[in-house]
């Protein structure tokens, strides 16, 4: 493995473990709840989106422990992955936003949307550092702040969809 991505290998191989485990657990508080998750087309969609999130850390940890990994490629590889999870987010912030409006219930919902939505965000500016190849210790440390704020706002859902469901 090639500088600058081997300073990094303890971090990717940690988080790329850590998330994984993370994802099944979420995927298991999910089936706990499943019958209310189902009934509220806007939680489910924030579900999907945790988890796109999550697992795109978690890929883009795996790839960059590929050997010969090159900070261009990797930061092509952090574009698709950014633009793939935008997809899901626009379509989740959608049924958020619907739903809102169905259930009368709109008073957060702009902080549901921007929960899921901040990590796409960070990786997709940080694939463009990357890309940049002039900026890409910045990139690098901006897909590792990604993959913590989608850690944390993974945790944070699985609480919601554990606990605050219920009440």
């Amino acid at each position: 493995m090639e500088e600058p991505f081997a300073s990094w290998s303890e971090f990717n191989v940690a988080v790329a473990g850590a998330g994984a485990a993370l994802g099944g657990l979420l995927i298991v508080a999910l089936s706990v709840n499943i019958a209310t998750i189902a009934k509220s087309p806007g939680l489910a969609a924030r579900a999907g989106a945790s988890i796109a999130a999550l697992i795109l850390g978690v890929a883009l940890s795996c790839a960059a422990l590929i050997p010969g990994q090159q900070t261009v490629g990797y930061g092509i590889q952090v574009l698709v992955g950014a633009a793939l999870c935008a997809v899901i987010d626009v379509r989740c912030g959608i049924t958020v936003a619907r739903d809102a409006v169905r259930t009368g219930f709109r008073r957060y919902t702009l902080e549901r949307i921007a929960f899921f939505a901040v990590p796409t965000l960070i990786y997709a500016v940080a694939g463009i550092l990357l890309v940049a190849s002039t900026a890409w210790a910045a990139g690098l440390v901006l897909v590792a702040v990604g993959t913590i704020v989608a850690i944390v706002a993974t945790v944070a859902f699985s609480w919601v969809a554990l606990v605050e469901v219920l009440r």
